[in-house]
């Protein structure tokens, strides 16, 4: 068993709804966010990479916008991306409500003016 915050996941992948637990936990404020290169701010169409907690993320950056997630490696090297997640809505970002969004979008944002 895997921990994501305080909610357990199988060891056996990472499904869309567990990468969605990550994604609302750092909305609740309950995961650090940590950019890696290139920084949020720096990126207006294309691939950033974060720390979130432990789990490395992959975003990708349409027109400035938080368009979709492109993979998710957990601490102990388990990897789901967007192959992972190919039925419509099973991005782990669209699970988000429109709250939940906006404050993880808030969260990555204020991590690169650190």
């Amino acid at each position: 068993m895997t921990t994501i915050g305080s909610q357990a996941v199988s060891d056996a992948s990472l499904s869309a709804r567990d990468v969605y637990q990550l994604f609302k936990n750092v909305a609740l404020g309950l995961i650090e966010v940590e950019p890696l290169t290139p920084q949020w701010s720096e990126v207006e169409t294309g691939r950033v990479i974060v720390l979130l907690g432990d789990y490395r993320v992959t975003f990708c950056k349409d027109a400035g916008e938080l368009d979709h997630c492109l993979s998710c490696e957990s601490p102990d090297g388990q990897l789901a991306d967007i192959n992972d997640w190919p039925a419509r809505g099973t991005d782990p970002l669209e699970l988000l409500s429109v709250w939940e969004r906006r404050q993880m979008l808030s969260a990555l944002q204020a991590a690169s003016k650190r």
